[in-house]
């Protein structure tokens, strides 16, 4: 059994998307920007071992699924979106064995001179 967020791993960070997510009018009406930092668990042995695309996950497909995701349905939290990604990343690929994904706003509405606004969730494929 793999432990969960530990091993081989496929990351993907600083993924750029302007998007209608959040709980205030203004921010559906004018959207804003998001970042999406992943880290997805999978064994790269045999990709490592054989030089071979079909043996591993194609990061590029893991891109299309967030960014597709992040696209389908407007949330209210940036939770339930990060919630969204995980689920999707298990059902459209069964290697990925667990999921780091953290949403980062850096336009969120609180009064801050720098910095960002971010959540971060864990999550391990149920059998």
């Amino acid at each position: 059994m793999i432990t969960p967020f530990t091993g081989d791993r496929i990351v993907l960070n600083d993924l750029g998307f302007y998007g209608y997510h959040g709980l205030f009018n203004e921010e559906e009406r004018l959207g804003q920007r998001f970042f999406i930092d992943l880290q997805c668990g999978v064994d790269l042995s045999a990709p490592g071992s054989t030089d071979e695309i079909g043996h591993t996950v194609s990061y590029a497909d893991i891109y299309d699924v967030v960014k597709a995701t992040f696209e389908a349905k407007r949330t209210k939290l940036i939770e339930a979106l990060a919630q969204n990604i995980c689920a999707a990343l298990f059902e459209a690929f069964s290697d990925i064995n667990w999921v780091i994904v953290r949403v980062r706003k850096p336009e969120a509405p609180i009064a801050m001179v720098r910095g960002e606004a971010a959540i971060e969730l864990h999550r391990v494929r149920s059998d």
